[in-house]
């Protein structure tokens, strides 16, 4: 998930939580040829992005299309160095953060951008009752913010410590003052000060941008770069087979292949970038009256999988351990929290731990307490293809051999967004949320519950609280073993199981871009030729 660093963001791949939200880096060999002026760049997305207000999604493939309409103040490049967008200069402590605004931006409608416009953005964000899905992803709740529009200056305070406070609410996408009035616009339409400006938005077919002549500010945004497109296509294509074969067929110039296609993809092209990022991750349900309250019943379940055999299956035998909530290579804090803390892989120990829990086998085979039959529902996202579906399945054969009855629900990304959003019933659920520093993970992990926040699990840790607590009163790199000591807590309750982490191709033809948190940078596409 986003311009920071998204999440927000960042459930992976067309799914993500975060911030904004995917964790990446650039990479891979360059393309040959001569730059070519006033191209079209056509990016193949997997999923439509439903609402595109910035302030109102934790979908990455929604925060792809936002990049190109909305800048932050500060972005945070592949190699982790942040780099100034909207604001010139900032600084920041644990409770405090300032930002001085560039002179000379401007909205699309032709507006000047001023510090109460950024001021504004944070302040509804910081807001509670307004629901934006990135409080507490950039903006901690209750956070205030001034503005001093002589001076261009905006003076954030938080009435809690967050370690990494300017560089997450530099983060966050601005909208300018006519979105900001009607929200209604920012929907299907878009009010910022991105490079480009959406022309044409038709769901789940296309989305159409026009490149700003104006535009001049942001990272690479100087006017006489050669070889920028003026017209950027994201085409919504959910089949990947399907996009790799435009892709080889000069009909798409960007697109993420990850399943079978990859090897053929890869021996045609020679352009990608790759985005390390979390896939495989298991989150359960714990509303009181759901079975997966009980830590007990979670250990359970996770011993009945061999996660490794699970991390072979969902990335088609590419992908790599999880070490923690933060993919590897990304963030400041660089501990293996994963190993050693999560229960190893044992039928026999899990069938004796849900005996313990009081679910007794039934005359059927399916275990029962009280009357009631242990009975899951389990969700995965089929934007994911058909290793998330094969993985689901063998989820299901391995709870099944314990005494589990699970029910399999593939859903759509938008749809997805709705069940962990409180409009569905669920008891597990595949979802890789990809941050890319610690906080980022926290409004998922403890405090309210949708429609009121977004710890959609339900998850109340008592350790991994006063661990967070902790590190968020220490600047930077300086609470990482807190924030290792807070992962581990929720891995040895299996409040959300990491198993797989997947390291994602991003190919082009005739075009040359980088990567930055999961998505293609607007300002760095060069179409060649």
């Amino acid at each position: 998930m986003r311009h920071t660093g998204t999440t927000a963001g960042a459930l992976a791949g067309a799914l993500a939580l975060t911030l904004t939200a995917a964790c990446s880096a650039s990479g891979g060999t360059s393309a040959s040829g001569e730059p070519i002026e006033g191209g079209t760049f056509t990016l193949a997305i997997s999923a439509d992005p439903g609402t595109l207000d910035p302030h109102a999604t934790a979908l990455s493939v929604a925060h792809q299309v936002g990049a190109f309409m909305y800048d932050s103040l500060v972005a945070v490049e592949a190699s982790g160095k942040e780099v100034p967008v909207l604001a010139g200069t900032w600084k920041s402590t644990a409770t405090t953060a300032s930002y001085t605004l560039r002179k000379g931006v401007t909205c699309v409608d032709g507006t000047p951008l001023t510090a109460s416009d950024v001021a504004d953005n944070i302040n509804y964000v910081a807001d509670p009752k307004n629901g934006s899905s990135a409080i507490g992803l950039y903006v901690p709740p209750g956070a205030k913010a001034s503005a001093d529009d002589a001076a261009g200056t905006v003076t954030v305070t938080s009435p809690s410590p967050d370690a990494f406070l300017g560089r997450n609410v530099g983060g966050l996408p601005i909208v300018c003052r006519a979105g900001m009035k009607d929200r209604s616009i920012l929907k299907q339409g878009g009010s910022g000060t991105g490079m480009f400006t959406l022309t044409e938005a038709v769901a789940d077919d296309h989305y159409t941008f026009a490149r700003r002549k104006d535009y001049a500010w942001g990272p690479g945004g100087t006017k006489d770069a050669k070889g920028r497109p003026d017209t950027v296509v994201l085409q919504v294509v959910p089949n990947e087979a399907t996009a790799a074969n435009l892709l080889l067929v000069n009909q798409v110039n960007a697109a993420v292949i990850t399943g079978q296609d990859r090897k053929r993809v890869a021996e045609r092209l020679t352009f990608q970038r790759s985005m390390h990022a979390p896939l495989g991750e298991l989150w359960f349900n714990q509303q009181r009256s759901a079975p997966t309250a009980e830590s007990g019943v979670r250990r359970a379940l996770t011993q009945a999988l061999d996660l490794e055999q699970l991390r072979t299956v969902v990335t088609n035998g590419s992908g790599e351990p999880a070490t923690g909530l933060v993919a590897k290579g990304q963030g400041p804090c660089t501990a293996d929290t994963v190993s050693g803390n999560l229960p190893d892989h044992d039928r026999a120990a899990a069938k004796s731990a849900l005996d313990a829990a009081g679910w007794k086998p039934g005359s059927d085979g399916v275990r029962q307490k009280d009357g009631k039959q242990l009975s899951l529902t389990f969700y995965y996202p089929t934007s994911r293809g058909i290793p998330m579906q094969n993985a689901a399945e063998l989820l299901r054969s391995s709870w099944q051999k314990v005494g589990v009855k699970v029910s399999l629900r593939g859903a759509a990304d938008a749809q997805f967004d709705q069940v962990i959003s409180g409009e569905g019933s669920w008891d597990a659920l595949f979802l890789p949320l990809t941050v890319t520093l610690p906080t980022q993970a926290v409004p998922f992990l403890s405090g309210p519950t949708p429609p009121d926040g977004n710890n959609f699990g339900s998850i109340d840790n008592a350790e991994y609280n006063t661990h967070v607590e902790a590190a968020s009163a220490l600047p930077g790199a300086k609470g990482c073993g807190e924030w290792a000591a807070a992962e581990k807590a929720l891995f040895q309750q299996a409040d959300v199981v990491p198993f797989a982490d997947l390291v994602t191709p991003v190919f082009g033809n005739r075009a040359t871009f980088d990567l930055a948190d999961g998505s293609i940078v607007p300002a760095s596409i060069r179409m060649v030729g």
